[in-house]
């Protein structure tokens, strides 16, 4: 059986000691996560971010202002997924929910008081990146995540 393979692109948006996440609906997880999303066929990363920005939260912003700033390799039994994390200082909109039925809210949290509902893979990339990581794998074998640098 091969692993189904896809790769995604994340918003890293810090302000004033603030991360802006965004509350998927419960059947989607029910947890806080990064804005972003899968890069279309005809895209690069920075446009499909920049794509999936402003349909989620309408935040609008430039590829050009776009800085790589994380990379993780995380895969399972059935799925690998390569995701890329962009980070910038430069936006303009202010966030909110622009897809209701994925999602229930854009909020943000001081990076010092993570909320407990923070998914695991979002956990796991904000200690990463705060820490200088710029690439670590996260494996689920099990029912348990296998974090690596």
């Amino acid at each position: 059986m091969s692993k189904k393979i896809s790769i995604k692109t994340r918003l890293i948006l810090i302000d004033k000691g603030s991360i802006l996440l965004i509350k998927q609906t419960k059947p989607n997880g029910g947890k806080f996560t990064f804005v972003g999303g899968r890069i279309e066929k005809e895209e690069f990363a920075k446009a499909s971010l920049v794509r999936e920005a402003e349909e989620e939260a309408g935040i609008k912003l430039e590829a050009k202002n776009l800085q790589l700033a994380h990379v993780l390799h995380k895969k399972d039994d059935q799925n690998m997924r390569i995701i890329l994390y962009f980070k910038t200082e430069k936006w303009e909109g202010d966030p909110q929910n622009l897809e209701p039925e994925k999602f229930k809210k854009v909020k943000w949290h001081k990076l010092d008081a993570l909320p407990k509902q923070l998914s695991r893979t979002a956990r796991h990339v904000i200690k990463m990146y705060r820490n200088g990581y710029m690439y670590s794998e996260l494996e689920r074998v099990a029912g348990k995540d296998s974090p690596k640098i």
